[in-house]
């Protein structure tokens, strides 16, 4: 009996790296940001840049390579200073469009994948670069003109966020999100590194 105890007790150990496989694809999965910066500009405005490594699930895949197209949004907000916050956050009320809208789709015939914004798209030849285009963004210039005039990179807060809009999905695959997680994919609030006019 000692000796089932003691080779019990030292073989706990080997199952932790069999199991590491399977919790890093579970936590591959998903959107993470590799560039968060935003630059305070000479007419008091944010120019963002950022970019993202976007990992889509098995499902996500499937379905885009049958047509479905995904639509990912691109976010941003104002946590300080507070009057320019306040400002920003009074304008989303009133409709101010702080978004970046991305489409991926996949088109079987040329066997590539397509990122479009706005009336603009460009074609990949892989799926991982259509993906790092998408969340992609640099010099976005953000705010009116004079709204963060005078203030200090140290005292800026901003966030940025990319997330799937499940809700521009065809509707069977709106249900789909509601019941899978692995329709949810969002970075979370991720904050921008804020760097003063030069």
């Amino acid at each position: 009996m000692a000796f089932i105890t003691r080779l019990f007790k030292s073989s706990k150990w080997l199952i932790v790296p069999l199991m590491l496989p399977a919790f890093q694809n579970v936590a591959a999965e998903g959107i993470d940001v590799s560039r968060a910066e935003a630059r305070i500009t000479d007419g008091g405005q944010l120019s963002v840049s950022s970019r993202f490594q976007t990992e889509l699930p098995d499902q996500l895949q499937q379905a885009l390579r049958r047509g479905v197209p995904l639509n990912f949004t691109l976010s941003w907000q104002l946590s300080a200073p507070t009057i320019a916050s306040y400002r920003f956050k009074l304008g989303q009320l009133i409709g101010d469009d702080d978004n970046i809208d991305y489409k991926l789709s996949f088109h079987p015939l040329t066997n590539r994948y397509r990122v479009t914004v706005g009336a603009f798209s460009t074609d990949y030849d892989t799926l991982g670069a259509a993906l790092r285009a998408t969340g992609a963004v640099a010099n976005w210039k953000v705010l009116n003109k004079g709204a963060l005039s005078g203030a200090e990179a140290g005292e800026t807060k901003a966030e940025i966020r990319l997330l799937l809009s499940t809700s521009k999905l065809p509707k069977p695959f709106q249900i789909n999100a509601l019941t899978s997680q692995n329709w949810h994919l969002d970075s979370g609030w991720k904050p921008l590194n804020i760097i003063g006019n030069k």
